[in-house]
């Protein structure tokens, strides 16, 4: 599994437990006051982000980290 595949598979997890929270791209960037285009990128799994990054989501979203990180 390369890079490019684990940024996919964290940005799955995270728009599969969004989804399951009830909450669109807009709503949830609205909660962690960023632009929507922010969490479409994230989503995207082209995007870069940090392991302090997926601390804040798992929080946002109110769940463990683990299910962010799940491969």
């Amino acid at each position: 599994m390369n890079k490019a595949d684990i940024y996919k598979k964290i940005s799955n997890n995270i728009k599969r437990i969004r989804k399951s929270k009830g909450l669109t791209q807009e709503a949830f960037a609205e909660i962690m006051d960023v632009s929507w285009t922010y969490v479409a990128k994230i989503e995207s799994g082209k995007y870069n982000i940090s392991i302090g990054k997926i601390v804040e989501l798992a929080n946002y979203l109110k769940t463990d980290i683990k299910e962010l990180l799940k491969l």
